[in-house]
């Protein structure tokens, strides 16, 4: 049985990391509200957009990203999940790791391997020059 339109994989999923996460829906107060932007006279008629509370931490999580009640349900569960993963687990989420590796990637590099790097590359230069046909001027 199947309570939100995904595939029972994607359910299964979200269930188990919210059983490891203790979240329990019966900490969860789910209420609708009428979703803004686009999407026309269906999203003004119905009231598609999702919002959460996890009483235990008090957590908000809002979702109206698709059209569909049920799919911003499940959304809704998963960004809740990763939240509450986050205040649990701490550095070791899997966001913070994410967000960890590009300020590496973005970090200057020290005066001692800009140098080496440089060096690295002057020696290809010198070799693709090496490789290049003799025009007149050079011969």
């Amino acid at each position: 049985m199947t309570i939100f339109s995904v595939s029972a994989g994607k359910e299964k999923a979200l269930v188990e990391k919210m059983e490891a996460l203790n979240i329990r829906e019966e900490d969860i107060a789910e209420t609708f509200i009428r979703s803004s932007g686009k999407g026309g006279q269906h999203v003004n008629k119905t009231s598609t957009c999702v919002y959460l509370k996890h009483l235990p931490t008090s957590i908000e999580v809002k979702c109206q990203q698709e059209r569909s009640q049920s799919l911003n349900r499940y959304r809704a569960r998963v960004l809740l999940a990763k939240k509450i993963e986050q205040l649990v687990k701490g550095r070791e989420s899997e966001e913070i790791q994410r967000i960890e590796k590009i300020r590496r990637q973005k970090r200057k590099r020290s005066k001692r391997a800009k140098d080496k790097m440089l060096a690295d590359k002057k020696i290809v230069s010198e070799k693709k020059k090496l490789r290049s046909r003799p025009t007149e001027n050079n011969v």
